[in-house]
């Protein structure tokens, strides 16, 4: 497994375990034993799991697998292990946030993860129309000063609002952002921002909650309810990207490519943004160790310029989704908005 910085004193595997697909929501969990699940992922050298506060039992999850690791492994194994957790505040409660609220929400973190101090706390803002953004990462600094956080980041920032918290005094290391074969937002001015500051990109969305997989290679498109909502989610932007015969076509393709590397589609997706610029890292959404050896193959593959090339003719025909990162997103009146839940940290102090 691949390792980079985010931080001279931080280091990651390039692939990170994601959380979301764990939390409710997603239905009962794929596997009889999801902690020893995450076990296997570590000892494999996927040694970074991704969760937040708001992804219901994740984080309670996390905490309980590092303390069988510590049994299991010792303090030295366990010292590799990093978890990236997101702060993420309640739409209702943005307009009256205060420090002590971000605090508790740190604070009860810390208590599910079994931790002394968070490795990575992701913040994250629903509606910038809610002035106090600034302030609310402002006061995960201060948080980071006093020693409960090691390292800030950003969930979803646009460009413009990354760089003003920056520029507020606020040292991200990270953005997460969606980046994907089909969604290629982050290209137009974040990238180029990021790089310039320091600033990783840590991508989700890569496999589109699985459309991007051989389960989709040759299926006539859905009419019906979709299985969760990431798949609600990901089909919109499929139709964003140029609708399903497109969608289709670059299947095809990836097809072609994973034969000729003895893999599978969704292990060509995700290994394809390992190589643009500025990605750190791409968090890989498992809800059991079914596929660890794939996950496991996408930091070594190393797709050809030919590879590429075939890749980019499909991309060429598609359309490039509307505004920077998140933006879609954002308009909760608007196709990609109606589908968020938007308060889901009621269990916060």
């Amino acid at each position: 497994m691949q390792r980079t910085r985010l931080a001279p004193d931080y280091e990651i595997s390039r692939v990170i375990r994601g959380g979301w697909q764990m939390a409710s929501g997603h239905g009962a969990l794929a596997s009889e034993d999801p902690i020893a699940d995450m076990v296997a992922f570590a000892d494999a050298g996927i040694t970074n799991f991704d969760c937040a506060d708001i992804y219901t039992g994740v984080e309670e999850l996390i905490g309980r697998f590092r303390l069988r690791y510590r049994d299991l492994r010792g303090e030295e194994a366990l010292a590799r292990i990093g978890v990236h957790t997101k702060f993420v505040p309640d739409l209702e409660v943005l307009p009256r946030i205060s420090k002590s609220y971000v605090e508790s929400v740190i604070d009860q973190s810390l208590r599910r993860l079994n931790l002394e101090r968070l490795d990575l706390v992701q913040f994250h803002w629903w509606d910038y129309e809610a002035p106090r953004w600034l302030e609310a990462a402002q006061w995960l600094e201060e948080l980071r000063k006093a020693g409960k956080i090691r390292h800030i980041g950003g969930t979803n920032f646009d460009t413009d609002h990354m760089l003003a918290i920056i520029g507020g005094g606020v040292p991200l290391v990270s953005m997460q952002v969606q980046y994907s074969l089909l969604d290629s937002r982050p290209a137009k001015r974040m990238v180029k921002a990021a790089g310039e500051n320091g600033v990783s990109l840590l991508c989700y969305g890569t496999v589109a909650g699985g459309f991007l997989s051989d389960k989709w290679l040759g299926v006539a498109e859905p009419d019906d309810a979709l299985e969760n909502r990431s798949l609600v989610k990901y089909r919109l932007v499929i139709e964003d990207f140029g609708g399903w015969d497109l969608f289709q076509t670059l299947l095809k393709t990836l097809r072609g490519i994973a034969d000729r590397h003895g893999t599978d589609i969704a292990t060509i997706a995700s290994a394809a943004m390992l190589t643009r610029p500025g990605v750190a890292g791409v968090i890989v959404g498992a809800r059991n160790r079914t596929h660890l050896p794939s996950n496991l193959a996408i930091s070594d593959l190393a797709l050809t310029a030919g590879d590429q090339a075939e890749i980019d003719a499909v991309l060429a025909q598609a359309n490039e989704l509307e505004g920077d990162v998140y933006t879609l997103e954002r308009d909760r009146h608007g196709r990609h908005g109606a589908i968020m839940k938007y308060n889901l940290n009621k269990g916060a102090a």
